[in-house]
């Protein structure tokens, strides 16, 4: 079994920013595994879907950024899932927009979700897939650029990757290594 969350925030005012990018790729996942979010339960809307016969959890946890660890907590026990199966889904001020990146463990770097998450389930040893948003030529606060909304222009480029992000986790889900989905989907 595997569960694959995408980190965002649940109000619809959120819904285009660069922060939701994990909600919109876990959105994709779902789509191209024929499923929606059916059920709320573990502070997440849940959609449930099978690869090669295993069970694949898809979530969007309802706890606002900063606190995406707790619903990650109970996800895991409720599921009984370990972190070894556990893909994350976000976005990743540190790296250029479009681009996705995957990794099979690390620390939060600039991300506050990401820090929670680690602090919940106590370690950095899950696969994670970041979707990059940093814009060279736009200098705010972090935190004001992740809560701004992707510019028309921009938004095929973070739709792409997004699709991207959502076949390198149905990859992982599916059983492929991780060193292979890194070759296929970093960049």
């Amino acid at each position: 079994m595997y569960i694959i969350v995408g980190l965002g925030n649940p109000e619809e005012k959120y819904l285009k920013t660069f922060h939701n990018m994990g909600y919109i790729a876990a959105g994709d996942v779902a789509a191209k595994l024929g499923v929606k979010f059916k059920k709320k339960e573990c502070e997440s809307y849940v959609a449930e879907a099978y690869i090669g016969g295993k069970k694949v959890i898809v979530a969007r946890p309802v706890t606002y950024m900063n606190a995406s660890g707790r619903a990650v907590k109970q996800l895991l026990a409720k599921y009984k899932c370990t972190c070894e199966n556990l893909v994350v889904l976000y976005d990743d001020y540190d790296i250029p927009k479009g681009s996705v990146r995957i990794r099979p463990s690390g620390s939060a770097g600039t991300h506050n979700g990401m820090r929670s998450v680690i602090a919940e389930t106590g370690t950095q040893n899950f696969a994670r897939i970041r979707i990059g948003i940093r814009d060279p030529e736009v200098n705010i606060p972090i935190i004001n650029y992740v809560l701004s909304e992707v510019k028309k222009s921009d938004y095929e480029l973070f739709i792409s990757a997004c699709g991207r992000a959502a076949d390198a986790a149905i990859a992982l889900a599916g059983g492929q290594k991780i060193e292979n989905v890194m070759t296929g989907f970093n960049g």
